[in-house]
């Protein structure tokens, strides 16, 4: 992308003005932190695009930071997924980190807190705790435990690490404001005991500290410049500052001390937190309560089933890398909060495969055509462009005898006005072979057409014709199964109701056809190779099931809108 190309937007010149100030000593340092409980969704995409590629254009570096702060969700299976998605969407981090690499500076910044009276060790349950939290309207009430000595809390928080407590009976929480109007700065919590094994740190720690805390630390402690996240941490930021403020890491190092050998090689920074809005998209949900409960109800076949928004299943479904960065560049970096038409998403992947997806014929309902007047064992190969306007792509060779199939809905016996394509006694051209006339019609006992006779003209008798249609040789054509994918759900929002989200899935999401046919260049192709099926849409090979003895197609999107208004 040229640089008059490059979208711009408030934080491309937030951070344009930064590096020109020589603020952070005009560094460029993001990070991309997800949480490994799940898989990413189309909706982590834009912050992907956003954190790597401002990184990527001041000549900064991005980091990949694992949240993994809450072992009781999180699983090494999601921890790959989600660097094997990362690489898909075209992105290298700089360095892979953890929260978990942190986890002695954390416990040593909370003793800090206590020390200075900023924190506390709290005794009040959950339930007591959201009790004495207040509402919006209302202001909250000191916990009864909140006065307790710097000397108690030290005492009672190296029993907590020290594993002495039950899980859920005691919690360190922060010393704010109860009456804040911002309910994130009603004293809240910084650690939790939580006697389970962790992904990384298996039983050292029997207590784990809250997000809103370790985020801004880590942050800190890998020289994170500008801190990106979506809209629903803004109301979260006065308590990231706060965290910061009191700790002052930069003018307090020795707190990171205990970071031995960590390859920390970028200062420790101040850094700031910027929020957008995040991307959303009609007739799908993102909610990961929603997509786990999707999967284990078994509404669709796993976390890459194609229907699905994660980037995983998009990828299976045959959506390019590029058509979502395309996707994240158009819908644009802004404060508002908007819903993108799921069609945009499926434009831009129109836009990127009709320049780089090759040309194949396959038949989805095959109606047996037999050339008459083409001897038995006739064969003939022609040689055909694999794309029309990219002659770089080079040709294929496609044999063809007398026994072909079309598509059932190519032929009509009584055609409505304006049909172009066979009808008796009528004339079709047939791509790359000529212009054929319909010479005769079979039926079955029920008086279903299970089969047409035709005629090849002479090049130089044949009449002129409008239509033209596609077909597969029935010799050296290959049976496939073909899945024809569509939205997931029915309504554009399917969280709006009536009733659950779940009652709006789309009956028609799912088709499977088990006899279609494809060109012998199509089945032989590699597992994850996109083409575009002339005249009927774009596919994919699948990327699990494919094979060349058993080639496996879904479709990836139909060549136009057929979801368009009106």
């Amino acid at each position: 992308m040229s640089a008059a190309d490059t979208p711009n937007h408030f934080i491309r010149t937030m951070i344009s003005k930064d590096v020109a100030a020589g603020k952070h000593d005009g560094r460029v340092v993001t990070r991309f932190p997800p949480e490994p409980n799940g898989y990413l969704h189309i909706g982590h995409a834009k912050s992907i695009c956003l954190n790597f590629g401002m990184a990527r254009d001041f000549g900064g570096v991005c980091h990949l930071r694992f949240d993994d702060t809450n072992p009781v969700k999180e699983d090494l299976a999601y921890v790959r997924a989600i660097q094997e998605d990362i690489h898909w969407l075209g992105f290298e981090w700089d360095a892979l980190r953890h929260a978990s690499d942190y986890f002695e500076v954390f416990y040593q910044c909370a003793r800090r807190l206590i020390s200075d009276g900023k924190a506390y060790v709290c005794d009040l349950n959950a339930d007591q705790v959201r009790e004495y939290r207040g509402t919006l309207t209302a202001p909250g009430q000191n916990s009864p435990w909140r006065e307790r000595s710097v000397e108690e809390n030290l005492d009672l928080f190296t029993r907590m690490r020290n594993g002495e407590f039950a899980d859920g009976s005691r919690t360190l929480r922060a010393k704010i404001d109860m009456a804040s109007p911002n309910i994130n700065l009603r004293d809240p919590a910084i650690y939790r005991i939580r006697k389970i094994a962790h992904q990384n740190t298996g039983d050292a720690w029997p207590i784990y500290p809250m997000y809103d805390y370790a985020h801004c630390i880590s942050d800190a402690l890998e020289g994170i410049t500008h801190s990106l996240c979506t809209l629903e941490f803004e109301d979260h930021r006065p308590l990231y500052d706060w965290y910061l403020n009191q700790l002052d890491l930069k003018a307090n190092p020795q707190l990171a001390d205990s970071l031995q050998g960590a390859d920390m090689d970028i200062p420790i920074s101040r850094p700031e937190q910027t929020e957008f809005a995040r991307l959303n998209l009609d007739y799908t949900v993102m909610s990961k309560r929603k997509l786990v409960e999707l999967v284990s109800k078994g509404l669709v076949e796993g976390w890459d089933d194609p229907r699905m928004p994660t980037l995983s299943a998009l990828r299976r479904r045959g959506v390019t890398a590029a058509a979502i960065r395309l996707l994240c560049d158009r819908v644009g970096v802004t404060k508002q909060v908007t819903v993108i038409d799921y069609g945009v998403l499926e434009g831009c992947v129109r836009e990127d495969l009709d320049q780089h997806a090759q040309r194949r014929m396959a038949v989805l309902d095959p109606l047996p055509l037999t050339i008459e007047n083409l001897p038995e064992g006739y064969a003939a190969t022609i040689e055909v462009a694999n794309h029309p306007q990219q002659p770089e792509m080079g040709t294929r060779e496609l044999s063809h005898g007398r026994q072909l199939y079309i598509e059932r809905s190519d032929f009509e016996e009584e055609p409505p006005k304006g049909f172009k394509r066979l009808v008796p006694d009528g004339n079709v051209r047939l791509r790359h072979i000529g212009i054929v006339r319909c010479v005769g019609v079979d039926k079955d006992a029920e008086g279903k057409v299970i089969g047409l006779r035709a005629t090849l003209y002479q090049p130089d008798e044949a009449p002129k014709v409008k239509g033209t249609i596609h077909w597969v040789c029935a010799e050296h054509g290959r049976q496939a199964t073909v899945r024809l994918y569509d939205r997931l759900f029915n309504v554009p929002d399917p969280d709006a109701g009536p009733g659950s989200y779940i009652d709006h899935l789309n009956p028609d999401s799912r088709e499977v056809i088990a006899a279609a046919w494809v060109e012998p260049a199509a089945a032989e192709s590699e597992a994850e190779t996109r083409y575009q099926f002339e005249r009927i849409g774009y596919f994919v090979s699948d990327r699990r099931e494919h094979r060349a003895e058993a080639p496996v197609f879904n479709r990836v999107v139909s060549l136009r809108d057929s979801w368009g208004k009106g």
